[in-house]
């Protein structure tokens, strides 16, 4: 399954919004990579394995389950995040782009790519809760993108404050 949405950052018709530049966003997403535990609920520790210039690789810690993933890095444009699929873990990608559609707008997009097949939730229920608990999801990862948001929202007031 494919999940995919947009949230604003910057927009000149919300002024009490306080603007945000590219490198605030990057320096937050940066920090979602270095120690993400602040942004995934769940996620007891990271322990990064292995880093390049543009590339890391990670064991995230859930409990007992442990997920390796990959996030290669393109540096004020994109990150992302791929889970290698295992016995606990079906995989996926998440890749979170900055964009500036206008002037003075800048958002950033969320898309997911999941080993979740509707087809295979459909098998497990009905239409009906198959719809539900694909929103449910949808839902789940917009509410997650959310709080990344805010996160780094709160790492830029913070690092302002700092300077």
């Amino acid at each position: 399954m494919e999940f995919e949405h947009i949230l604003v950052v910057n927009d000149p018709d919300q002024p009490d919004i306080p603007l945000l530049t590219s490198e605030d966003v990057w320096f937050g997403l940066l920090c979602r990579a270095e120690d993400p535990v602040a942004f995934l609920p769940g996620l007891e520790r990271c322990e990064i394995i292995e880093r390049e210039e543009q590339r890391l690789v990670r064991d995230l810690y859930f409990g007992q389950m442990r997920v390796r993933d990959h996030v290669t890095l393109q540096p004020l444009q994109s990150i992302c995040f791929e889970a290698q699929a295992s016995e606990q873990h079906p995989g996926g990608r998440l890749t979170i782009s900055l964009e500036n559609p206008a002037p003075q707008v800048m958002t950033l997009r969320f898309r997911y790519e999941t080993s979740l097949d509707q087809a295979n939730i459909a098998d497990a229920a009905n239409p009906e809760e198959a719809a539900k608990i694909v929103e449910y999801i949808r839902s789940a990862y917009y509410n997650s993108d959310l709080d990344t948001l805010k996160r780094i929202r709160l790492i830029a007031q913070q690092r302002s404050r700092a300077q």
